[in-house]
């Protein structure tokens, strides 16, 4: 199961309480292995009144959180039943599951908001031997020939069938042999 970022909508000025309420239902609920952080983004803006300048913190999307989770069905069930909560954005209809953010959206949101994503350590080198660790290729053992350190990817070269096989993947799916 793949952890992802949903958008949902709130009634209009109970963002932060609907953070709240879901952070502490998370707990009651024990679904902390399936939704891990909710967020209001915010950004700070400098408003001048009277000739007297003074930082703000402005809502960048009214009405709206962003909660990151594994969608099940007792997950959703969760979020969709939080107090102040509407509905999921990107929902086919009653029911339907979400579409989650693409990594670019919610690169870009966390970034305007200052909130950087944990990056995994480097220690990888070009032609190093690595094992997949999950994945269509786990236990596969290849050479690691490209490092993409802003994307957090590695290109491996995995032998399939005695073929050379150049596959990317995540930091956190590769181990040092």
């Amino acid at each position: 199961m793949e952890k992802n970022w949903y958008v949902v909508h709130t009634y209009s000025g109970y963002e932060n309480k609907v953070k709240t309420n879901l952070e502490k239902r998370l707990e009651s609920m024990d679904m902390t292995d399936k939704i891990f952080r909710v967020l209001v983004p915010v950004e700070e803006e400098t408003e001048v009144k009277n000739g007297k300048s003074k930082s703000v913190t402005r809502k960048v999307f009214p009405g709206y959180v962003l909660v990151e989770m594994i969608m099940t069905d007792d997950s959703w069930y969760v979020v969709r039943n939080t107090p102040g909560v509407t509905g999921f954005v990107g929902s086919a209809g009653a029911g339907s599951k979400p579409t989650p953010l693409l990594p670019d959206e919610i690169d870009s949101i966390l970034k305007q908001m200052g909130v950087e994503e944990p990056k995994a350590e480097v220690d990888f080198e070009i032609k190093e031997s690595v094992k997949v660790k999950e994945g269509p290729f786990a236990n596969f053992v290849g050479t690691i020939e490209e490092i993409q350190i802003d994307k957090q990817k590695v290109k491996v070269h995995v032998n399939m069938f005695g073929r050379e096989t150049p596959v990317e993947l995540d930091f956190t799916q590769v181990e040092k042999i």
